[in-house]
């Protein structure tokens, strides 16, 4: 089986989106236990801005960004339960940037033919996060009370509807009236402005002076000594991503000083590192879609070659729920 011609998006050294690169590659013949798909849609994450400015460490250079995908197979090597011509999605931490994609076949799902591929291109890495953080990382019960910063985002988009669903009373931060009516739109209890409002002392008064049971930061360093204020005794902080940049200055002591907090640091890939773990968690997420519980906010669509742009604009906050790239 011959390599086929593929287009991509390559970073050669770290730097801003100016260094996203239109490049033609070469894809190789897949081989035991793989697959070799075209890709239709491509998603666009926080996560692949990390990667091109170097905060996380690339395996190889030059470095192909991109986390979420989904297209048709084309190729399959041996041993693989996977057909030319099946639906197929992902979520892999780089590497989606192009046109043609060689991917193990143990990290590919089945894409049930009533969910598009550019809805499912906006729904994997986001929609497995949103679904590993509400169910594994800490249980949501009804009876919880969630905030959820970035509540306008590709995540806290999913996350509001999640929410809904499960009965939970959700708060929302967002920075402008336009993300307000997008968090409202999507399912969220109580959304504040931040720019606004003290967020804090907002959600004590929506508490009555509770706290709140868990807190969701994918902001870090702009919010997370607010995200402590806003917890209950024993609460939980999860920090799942640094749109404003790395958390600074933390001590433990923070934690017992807002009352025997806990926090954490959750990646989706450990909580889909065997293939086991993928599909059910998969499954569940398919399932959420199939009921209209949850379903793709689709923001922006750009064309591949328009990477740069994208990420401009998600840096920028310019955007709202997922952007797709499309090949």
């Amino acid at each position: 089986m011959d390599p086929a011609t593929d287009f991509g998006i390559i970073v050669r050294s770290p730097g801003p989106p100016e260094a996203l690169e239109w490049s033609e590659l070469q894809t190789a013949a897949p081989g035991p236990g793989e697959v070799r798909l075209v890709q239709r849609a491509i998603g666009v994450n926080f996560i692949d801005t990390y990667y091109r400015k170097g905060l996380y460490s690339w395996p190889s250079s030059p470095l192909i960004p991109g986390g979420e995908a989904a297209g048709v197979v084309e190729a399959v090597g041996e041993g693989s339960a996977f057909r030319v011509g099946d639906r197929v999605a992902y979520t892999m931490p780089i590497g989606a940037y192009r046109t043609r994609r060689v991917v193990p076949a143990d990290r590919l799902v089945k894409l049930p033919q009533t969910i598009a591929f550019d809805v499912a291109a906006a729904l994997m890495l986001k929609g497995l996060t949103t679904q590993f953080l509400l169910n594994s990382c800490y249980e949501v019960k009804s009876s919880d009370i969630v905030l959820v910063h970035a509540a306008a985002g590709g995540v806290g988009v999913l996350m509001g509807q999640w929410l809904k669903s499960l009965g939970a009373t959700s708060i929302g931060t967002v920075g402008s009236a336009d993300k307000r009516a997008v968090a409202e739109a999507n399912g969220f209890s109580h959304v504040i402005d931040y720019r606004a409002e003290d967020f804090p002392a907002r959600v004590n008064e929506i508490t009555g002076g509770r706290g709140c049971d868990v807190v969701y930061d994918s902001v870090a360093n702009d919010t997370w000594r607010g995200s402590l204020k806003c917890l209950r005794r024993r609460g939980l902080f999860v920090c799942f991503g640094q749109s404003s940049g790395p958390i600074a200055d933390f001590k433990m002591s923070d934690l017992a000083a807002g009352g025997s907090l806990y926090a954490t640091r959750p990646t989706l890939f450990d909580y889909i590192k065997t293939g086991e773990e993928l599909q059910h968690r998969a499954a569940e997420l398919f399932a959420k879609i199939a009921s209209g519980a949850v379903r793709a906010n689709i923001g922006q669509r750009l064309s591949l070659r328009d990477a740069a742009q994208a990420h401009r604009d998600l840096e920028a906050r310019r955007t709202t729920g997922a952007t797709i790239l499309l090949p």
